[in-house]
């Protein structure tokens, strides 16, 4: 029997969609490669860090004794991103079949993460390689932009190769990096030291750049300021795999509009570099017409001053810059003597 009408139509349909998921999916990947080069653009060629890490199992591996030993292949990756799944048999098959001149680590990135839910991955997926969850400290020193990123170390103890995806450039590197050196071994460096700001802590003077060019202090003398850190892409995203989270960054946004608008406290927002640019954060704001300043902390620097892990977080400053406060929740942010109509 010739097909119908109709189902020759909904065959059609069927036909664009998977093109276009195929070709959303390409562009995802180039997208998350051209990032994660660019992060690395800076590393490659240079004396990997010095670092000491533990694992989710209580193991203890310091990186800069494996350096100069055998090749070191970090993989950055989180519990709720689609390509580090699907990446993933992949890294275990490397992992399977490192050997003894090469170290296969998994860094979980710690952002909207927890150990637990890194447990349930593993056990799901049976994997077999030692597992880091970070507190930012790595990613800093890896320059971490996107999920998942691969970061390899060659023998000689310096960064070869930083990329997004799992092909035959990373499979290349990894093969040369695992070759034996005639160079000497470089001088393994520790990270630079950052300062942390914690609630009774005083903030020095900074200035935050927004999106429309200006130059904000991140406090002022006439009233408290609310940083709310977020990503713009917590709402979309999450949407399936973190339902609560993204709820909880809608929320906050729309929360954070209408208490804005009162006088007693001034508002600024913060966005992470994770996988977000200038330009998708300024299609962010345009898309919620949000009106509070935003600022894309795209070294992730800010978040780590903070010691920002999960979104939405406000850290409330008085006029003197000292932390008065930190929550999750937007009305709890508010300072004791704003009087907002609550709605």
């Amino acid at each position: 029997m010739a097909p119908s009408f109709l189902g020759l139509v909904a065959m059609r349909y069927l036909i664009l969609l998977c093109l276009f998921l195929a070709c959303a999916s390409t562009h995802a990947s180039e997208s998350g490669q051209s990032r994660a080069e660019a992060a690395g653009r800076s590393l490659v060629g240079q004396p990997a860090p010095r670092m000491v890490v533990k694992t989710i199992d209580g193991q203890t591996i310091d990186l800069g004794a494996l350096y100069g030993k055998k090749a070191v292949y970090l993989k950055f990756w989180a519990t709720w991103c689609v390509p580090c799944r699907e990446q993933m048999p992949h890294f275990e098959r490397t992992y399977e079949q490192a050997g003894p001149d090469m170290a296969a680590i998994a860094i979980d990135v710690g952002f909207d993460d927890s150990v637990e839910e890194v447990r349930k991955v593993q056990k799901q997926l049976g994997l077999g390689m030692p597992i880091v969850f970070d507190d930012g400290s790595l990613g800093e020193a890896f320059h971490l932009r996107v999920t998942p990123q691969h970061v390899v170390i060659g023998r000689d103890g310096r960064i070869a190769y930083v990329g997004h995806m799992a092909d035959e450039k990373l499979d290349a590197a990894l093969a040369q990096a695992r070759r034996p050196s005639t160079a000497n071994v470089a001088s393994a460096i520790a990270p630079k030291d950052e300062p942390h700001y914690d609630v009774g802590d005083r903030v020095p003077a900074f200035d935050l750049h927004t999106l429309d060019g200006k130059f904000l202090p991140a406090f002022e003398a006439a009233r408290p300021t609310v940083l709310l850190f977020l990503s713009p892409w917590c709402e979309s995203y999450l949407a399936k795999s973190r339902p609560a989270i993204a709820q909880s960054c809608r929320s906050a946004r729309e929360r954070a509009d209408v208490l804005a608008r009162d006088s007693h406290a001034r508002w600024l927002g913060i966005a992470s570099g994770l996988w977000a640019s200038h330009d998708e954060l300024a299609d962010y704001q345009r898309e919620h017409h949000i009106d509070i300043p935003l600022a894309l902390d795209d070294s992730g620097a800010l978040f780590r001053r903070f010691r920002v892990m999960h979104v939405p977080t406000l850290i409330v400053l008085d006029a003197q810059g000292k932390v008065i406060r930190r929550t999750e929740e937007v009305d709890a942010a508010l300072p004791p003597s704003a009087a907002v109509t609550r709605r």
